[in-house]
């Protein structure tokens, strides 16, 4: 398992600057779509402004919850 990971942080490092970020935005992406699924699975009668919206309060709380942890 470590040699994966050693392996994968140097493969990181030999992208450029550009590659990381798409990387990271692709795997943000990701992660948003999975959050709007479970929310559609939570509510199936809202509408897609409602999932928009609880998707978002989702990321705000889950920011807020790292940033308060991070200040203890």
């Amino acid at each position: 398992m470590a040699d994966i990971q050693t392996d994968q942080i140097n493969a990181y490092r030999r992208m450029s600057g550009e590659e990381r970020l798409r990387i990271g935005l692709g795997l943000f992406e990701s992660a948003v779509n999975v959050a709007r699924e479970a929310v559609r699975h939570q509510f199936p009668d809202a509408d897609d402004q409602t999932i928009e919206q609880k998707v978002q309060n989702r990321i705000r709380i889950g920011y807020e919850i790292q940033l308060q942890s991070e200040a203890q």
